[in-house]
């Protein structure tokens, strides 16, 4: 058992890769959710209305299978599950949601998508997943692959005041999310519904309570906006959330961070399909370009899940 996880060595299967491919699919209409949210809600109070109907949500499914969080005697300090809380959903949330009133889209997918790099150092030092030079080359690969796809937009300015802030918040989200995953890894050994509730219910009483200070009370959003609030809630974070963890403590903190290279293809195809938007060529070099960088970083995971040799 390693000492800085307490989960031993991360073990990829294919009900990893199936559950990194869906999770890319649901985030990848998050952007856009996001913006329709933000035309009837202020920022914080979406990011708290999305975090609490999650944890109702959650609590729910944790209820029907006992309300036990810890498999072992051993239990994560209390630090340890706040820090977890709030970097995994409240403070990413809030700084998603404020930071994307400045920003392109497109920026904010190169943002989430930098959230792979910062994950392989960390990996390395603190969650026993060793960096190799394949795996280096793999995640740059990915990350040429995002750039290629987006385009000029992830760079271009919006020319408003509040888009150098914007920008930082996006970045920063990135930064707490990398963590995050580092920081979820090293639980002990818990009940991942219970894991979830838990850190939803923490992270939806800091940013109520931010929402309340900062912007006061809310008023009663329009009937179309609360529609994609409960889409946000439900899926995009009730459902992604408990995912999210599942990958982590079982196929650890790098392996999930491959779903930022993945997000932004489905958000282009969302795109194409739902509102109508030309298919650009870049779409195919990208996406090659994704998948030979996935292949690299993940190749001996990918040789046993097919049945060859890892070396």
């Amino acid at each position: 058992m390693s000492g800085a996880s307490g989960l031993g060595h991360p073990k990829i299967t294919g009900q990893s890769w199936a559950m990194v491919a869906f999770l890319a699919f649901i985030w990848g209409g998050s952007f856009l959710f996001v913006e329709l949210a933000l035309t009837g809600i202020t920022p914080f109070w979406l990011a708290a209305s999305r975090i609490l109907l999650a944890a109702v949500a959650t609590t729910l499914v944790w209820g029907l299978r006992g309300f036990a969080l810890y498999k072992t005697p051993e239990r994560a300090s209390t630090l340890v599950i706040l820090a977890v809380s709030a970097l995994s959903s409240t403070i990413p949330f809030v700084l998603l949601s404020w930071g994307q009133q400045f920003v392109t889209a497109g920026f904010a997918g190169v943002s989430m998508a930098a959230v792979a790099l910062l994950v392989l150092p960390l990996a390395h030092f603190f969650a026993d997943e060793r960096l190799t030079p394949r795996k280096i080359v793999g995640f740059l690969i990915g990350f040429l692959g995002v750039a290629v796809l987006i385009g000029p937009e992830a760079f271009r300015s919006t020319g408003l005041a509040g888009e150098v802030p914007g920008r930082a918040a996006c970045l920063a989200a990135a930064a707490c999310y990398a963590v995050a995953s580092i920081l979820t890894r090293r639980i002990p050994p818990a009940d991942p519904v219970g894991l979830s509730a838990v850190t939803l219910w923490i992270g939806g009483a800091f940013v109520t309570g931010a929402a309340l200070v900062v912007e006061g009370w809310p008023g009663w959003p329009a009937g179309s906006v609360i529609a994609v609030i409960i889409m946000l809630g439900l899926v995009q974070t009730a459902l992604a959330n408990l995912m999210r963890i599942s990958v982590i403590r079982t196929a650890g903190p790098t392996f999930m961070s491959l779903v930022n290279y993945q997000v932004p293809i489905w958000s282009v195809i969302m795109g194409v399909v739902f509102l109508g938007e030309a298919v650009e060529p870049s779409l195919f070099l990208a996406m090659a370009l994704i998948l030979i960088g996935v292949a690299l970083s993940e190749w001996r995971a990918l040789t046993r899940l097919f049945g060859g040799s890892s070396h």
